[in-house]
């Protein structure tokens, strides 16, 4: 099929063998790539015994796959999945950089990853060459030292494998920190210093099978495109449209820690015990004091809404970052009690170097942060720390210890939910209602309380992604909700690029890529509904270690039915009829029953009778 390269790599680390496999149009028509192939692949190889299978055992499959748009689109993204250790369901978490590119460029769609190396390893690909290399040297290390040894080292090797080339770029680079070597369900999948894909938990699966990094250079061209002057055409018009978002170009996602919380009430504070404050140190005019590039972009990005932050002096000098972004901002600023710019680019410095997600771990962070200051958790207990809000050197120390699993951070690295049931069961009181999470993944920075943000009050409980940002559910059929994230997560595009595209060109450019026509109409009636329910299957079947119960966990963590304690929006919270009304508007929209289980006939007309055979197996489908 045009588009695509036409070959994946199945790499099995435990017999260190490598072949290429590839899939049939029909396939690639229904799931197009990305988040939709991965569930494909995920049902067919694991999902008959998809209960049994420990996320980090050798029989979880770890996915890095592009998309039919990969390259084709200004910005570009991968998509890393499997079985994820956070919600025990599939989650499609994508990472931006040239990944994808030099992947295709190498001749390959993706990677399917299989066993556990024997030893700390990564995997070289140079276009039709891949070797499974010794990473033993660099296991332990940080994110600096492991990308400076592996770009010293890789070009080397690609000089030997293609040594007639020339001067030699440096390749693109997935690797993991301490964090997922040590097998933390908070750990990223991380490239360059900063871009992480950190929903999932996968730097933990990479972790798990002793993958230290995946390098990869290509230097053959894309794939060809079945008309590459309309292909040129619609990638120049959304490029001069991208352009023209200045206030984003500049700013980026950082500009965000000041709105949502000031202007929204919506933004995480002190573990979400409150969403409002108006400190204006937090706005993106005092991080961009610290910014040495205010317009920086991936390979083939128009928008620019990276940022690099330096600290040049003081205590915290020598800290190095992106923007930091808006997640990264809250997450890690005013989720922990932080308000400096300079505090939050030193704890996201270390988190980057550590390969935490920003999200997962701050989240956890937060948390025992709550549990300290209501005196629940002692300062013994915490090594000797204290972890009072806006602590950073405090909080930067926890994060080490979550990274390395170094005392209580052994309980932390399970993630919010999972250290909540655990201190639970040590403490002998209910701590879950401190715990902010979905079905085991981290909310997003963005609350629902104030009504004011873009998640809404279903967003994250119906959502077969959980608590991520990018993957919200809407009882709005068409042009957003979860079947629009899913054509992105598929195609692959990156968001921040398609802002202003409607969904109608993105399939125009698919059209001119694949030679395929695709209607508005097919993918949210039938491609993109047939792969939220193959997730939304994973999620309830679940195992081994947490399931989560049709009719009782498509719910809100227990902090947002609270009323917002401060700020405008003082009082407000979500309604619950208008919650329980909406979740059975969403049910009904996307073909499931009372309790949120996809109907029998549903799964039928989307030709998925292995997923209702499966359901009925599980006893969740009578």
């Amino acid at each position: 099929m045009m588009g695509y390269a036409g070959n994946f790599l199945e790499v099995d680390l435990t017999e260190g063998s490598v072949k290429e496999t590839s899939f049939s149009d029909e396939v690639l028509r229904d799931y197009i790539g990305g988040r939709g192939l991965a569930a494909k692949i995920l049902w067919d190889r694991i999902g008959e015994r998809w209960e049994e299978i420990d996320p980090f055992s050798p029989d979880n499959i770890l996915l890095v796959l592009t998309g039919p748009l990969t390259g084709f689109i200004p910005g570009t993204k991968v998509c890393i999945s499997g079985k994820s250790p956070q919600s025990n369901g599939m989650i499609g978490s994508t990472i931006a950089g040239e990944f994808g590119v030099d992947l295709k460029c190498a001749g390959y769609d993706g990677l399917i990853i299989t066993g556990r190396a024997e030893r700390p390893s990564y995997i070289l690909v140079c276009d039709g060459q891949i070797e499974i290399r010794d990473a033993t040297s660099i296991w332990g290390k940080g994110g600096r030292e492991t990308l400076k040894h592996l770009v010293k080292r890789s070009v080397e090797d690609i000089k030997r494998l293609r040594p007639n080339y020339g001067e030699v770029k440096e390749p693109s680079i997935l690797y993991i920190g301490p964090a997922g070597e040590n097998r933390t369900r908070v750990a990223a999948v991380v490239s360059k210093y900063a871009h992480g894909a950190g929903y999932g938990g996968y730097g933990g699966v990479m972790g798990s099978k002793n993958l230290k990094a995946i390098v990869v250079k290509g230097f053959g061209p894309l794939p060809e495109a079945h008309d590459m002057e309309k292909a040129i055409q619609l990638f120049d018009e959304f490029s001069r449209r991208n352009f023209e978002i200045e206030d984003f170009r500049r700013w980026g996602t950082g500009r965000g820690g000041y709105h949502f919380g000031a202007e929204t009430s919506s933004e995480p504070i002190r573990n979400w015990q409150e969403e409002w404050h108006n400190v204006e140190s937090f706005k993106g005019e005092e991080f961009d004091k610290y910014w040495v590039k205010r317009y920086w972009g991936d390979f083939g990005c128009p928008v620019t809404c990276l940022k690099l932050s330096v600290i040049r002096s003081g205590k915290f000098a020598g800290a190095i970052c992106d923007n930091p972004d808006y997640e990264f901002e809250a997450y890690m600023g005013t989720n922990l009690g932080i308000f400096r710019p300079e505090d939050n680019i030193y704890i996201s410095y270390i988190a980057n170097d550590l390969g935490l997600c920003g999200i997962q771990g701050g989240a956890v962070l937060g948390f025992a942060a709550e549990l300290y200051q209501r005196g629940i958790l002692t300062r013994e207990e915490l090594g000797g720390l204290e972890l009072s809000w806006g602590n950073t050197e405090a909080f930067t120390s926890l994060a080490e210890k979550v990274a390395r699993r170094e005392g209580i951070g052994g309980i932390l690295a399970e993630g919010v939910y999972r250290a909540a049931l655990k201190l639970s069961q040590i403490k002998g009181v209910n701590l879950l209602q401190y715990a902010v999470h979905e079905k085991g993944v981290a909310i997003g920075a963005h609350g629902i309380r104030s009504g004011e943000d873009f998640a809404k009050n279903i967003s994250y409980a119906c959502s077969v992604q959980a608590g991520d940002h990018t993957s919200l559910a809407s009882i709005r059929e068409y042009g957003s909700g979860e079947a629009s994230s899913i054509l992105s997560d598929s195609a692959t595009c990156c968001t921040f690029t398609t802002f202003d595209i409607e969904v109608e060109e993105i399939l125009q450019l698919y059209e001119a890529v694949t030679g395929f026509r695709l209607t508005r109409e097919e993918w949210y009636e039938e491609k993109a509904l047939r792969i939220l329910q193959i997730q939304r299957a994973m999620l309830l079947i679940g195992g081994p270690d947490i399931n989560w119960r049709p009719g009782i966990d498509d719910e809100n963590p227990p902090r947002f039915w609270e009323p917002l304690p401060s700020g405008p929006y003082k009082g407000k919270t979500v309604d619950r009829n208008q919650f329980e009304r909406e979740k059975q508007e969403y049910y009904k929209l996307v073909g499931w029953d009372e309790r949120g289980v996809p109907k029998p006939e549903t799964l039928r007309k989307l030709g998925l009778e292995s997923v209702e055979n499966k359901l009925r197996n599980t006893k969740i489908i009578d």
